[in-house]
């Protein structure tokens, strides 16, 4: 059974019950998970952009957007409508794929993996983390890659707080670390 299916039949009841809400619509859920890829230093470099779209479309199944500057910046040497990263939005089948392969894969891949932390929470319910490699997901060959590229997933939910974000992702079995 997906999760996607698990999360409807089961978890999903479950919830209703333990966060005492009347409506099973009321429970809180995913509504889509973004995974950014910065470029920095590279955006100049064509190699870094066209392997780091590659890499983004085998993680995702989406082809990525690129992210332009909307103003010229002297400090991080960029100029408006240079491309400072791509972005991937992620709904419905694909983003249930993705979070199962995320939480039960990927995760545990990352060296000295001990729990993310509780703390990535924005106050609205939405969980934020980065990964500094993209070679923890299976899809990657670690092999042919040139150029080492963290990401940024955020998973964006319906609940309103961090507490209810919190309850809902643990029901979902994201690995959190013990204690603070």
């Amino acid at each position: 059974m997906s999760l996607k299916e698990d999360f409807h039949n089961k978890i999903r009841p479950d919830l209703k019950k333990a966060l005492g809400v009347g409506s099973i619509e009321a429970v809180p859920q995913i509504k889509k998970i973004i995974i950014n890829m910065g470029v920095g230093s590279n955006k100049d470099n064509k190699a870094f952009l066209k392997e780091a779209v590659t890499e983004l479309e085998i993680i995702s199944g989406l082809k990525p957007s690129e992210r332009k500057s909307k103003a010229s910046i002297s400090n991080f040497k960029i100029r408006k409508g240079q491309i400072a990263g791509l972005t991937v939005t992620l709904r419905g089948n694909r983003m249930w794929d993705f979070y199962e392969k995320f939480v039960k894969i990927a995760l545990p891949r990352v060296k000295d993996f001990r729990g993310v932390s509780k703390e990535s929470f924005d106050g609205a319910g939405n969980y934020s983390l980065g990964i500094t490699e993209q070679v923890v997901f299976s899809e990657i060959d670690p092999n042919r890659i040139v150029y080492n590229k963290p990401l940024q997933v955020t998973i964006n939910t319906s609940a309103k707080t961090d507490e209810l974000g919190f309850k809902l992702l643990s029901a979902l079995n994201m690995p959190f670390r013990e204690g603070k």
